[in-house]
């Protein structure tokens, strides 16, 4: 009986050791998060993103960013690295490109070539031909690990999002592993970036943010709307902007819309002026209440991933206009279709994205 008690003892304090002591990445900072206001209000729950019909993609999965573009043709950024071209029907697919990383975001310049955050090489052009270009992987001496949203301005400058300068996708297992190690130690090294064709340059525009991920562009071409998800919060920041802190306040930088009830992903900008924004999860009153406790974040990362404070699955889309008053908001309790991250909107339909679905859930317009 002593052996035993004594074995179980020893069990216990190494346990106890490894959960207090074991080194983990992060390095938790102390927040305050909003007292969530669930799903009331504009977002009461509905199921008008139900039912959604569905264009497979074979052994492809992940569609994270759809465009229509001038071509007419659909392309779809996917977790292998390619980017697929189809018809609006889903018919006709193929690969257009396979850039080797994770393209999240892409858009298209006036000469036609797509350009591309991709979270593991940087800022891409890519020809019509499928030539693969680097524009940018560093700014400022320092590299770009985690490009993640891109939007293409009238006059060519180029915006994108770096989603942390501390977890790369390529040395932590992949895009949605960083995005949890930034969320979980939340020392807002997220930045917006611009890219100027003309010169070759990248500078900061703002940086201070949660993980900098979605962005588009007002119609005047003068602000930028980015999503900070780890805050749940979209930004509307000016593009005169020069590496701006947003935790400390300027004119060309306010919270357009706060306290949003999920982790905001994509933007894309829609018909008749709106913006769509995607929730690739709703939030966890757990994650909330491990905003204002470091040693126990970094205790749940020693924990197994079984037991770590997922959301649950959840889809939800919302549209905005450009002074913050949401016009649209789908939902589906069921979370079907996994990760909602944004609608790309077309005269017919509009195409829902998703981080990991096999297939692009769509709805007639």
């Amino acid at each position: 009986m002593k052996k035993t008690l004594g074995a179980l003892t020893l069990f216990l304090i190494v346990v106890a050791a490894y959960l207090c002591f074991w080194p983990v990445p992060v390095d938790p900072v102390r927040w305050q998060a909003p007292a969530s206001p669930g799903y009331t209000g504009v977002h009461t729950p509905n199921d008008r993103l139900a039912d959604l019909e569905m264009i497979p993609l074979g052994k492809e999965e992940g569609p994270e960013h759809i465009v229509l573009a001038g071509d007419g043709r659909l392309y779809a950024a996917v977790a292998s690295g390619a980017i697929l071209r189809m018809a609006p029907d889903g018919t006709d697919q193929e690969v257009f490109v396979n850039t080797g990383g994770r393209v999240l975001g892409f858009d298209f310049d006036a000469a036609g070539n797509l350009i591309a955050a991709d979270a593991i090489k940087g800022l891409l052009s890519i020809s019509p031909q499928g030539k693969i270009t680097v524009l940018a992987d560093q700014v400022d001496g320092a590299p770009i690990r985690y490009a993640n949203a891109v939007v293409v301005a009238a006059d060519g400058a180029i915006y994108f999002s770096d989603a942390s300068t501390r977890f790369a996708p390529a040395a932590w297992g992949g895009t949605l592993e960083a995005c949890i190690l930034d969320l979980m130690e939340q020392s807002c090294t997220g930045r917006i970036l611009a890219y100027d064709p003309a010169t070759r340059k990248t500078r900061i525009l703002a940086r201070g943010l949660s993980f900098a991920n979605g962005v588009a562009l007002s119609r005047d071409g003068q602000f930028l709307f980015v999503n900070e998800t780890g805050r749940y919060r979209v930004w509307k920041i000016a593009v005169a902007a020069e590496d701006l802190d947003v935790r400390q306040g300027s004119p060309l930088t306010t919270v357009l819309l706060d306290n949003l009830p999920g982790y905001p992903d994509n933007l894309m900008r829609g018909l008749d002026g709106k913006i769509w924004l995607g929730f690739a999860k709703p939030r966890n009153p757990t994650v909330d209440i491990l905003a204002d406790k470091p040693f126990l974040r970094k205790l749940t990362l020693r924990l197994p991933r079984a037991l770590w404070p997922v959301p649950r699955p959840y889809g939800h889309v919302i549209a905005f206009t450009e002074d913050g008053r949401i016009v649209t908001d789908l939902q589906d309790p069921s979370g079907a279709y996994p990760e909602t991250t944004a609608v790309t909107e077309t005269r017919n339909r509009l195409y829902v994205q998703s981080l990991h679905a096999d297939s692009i859930g769509w709805l007639p317009r």
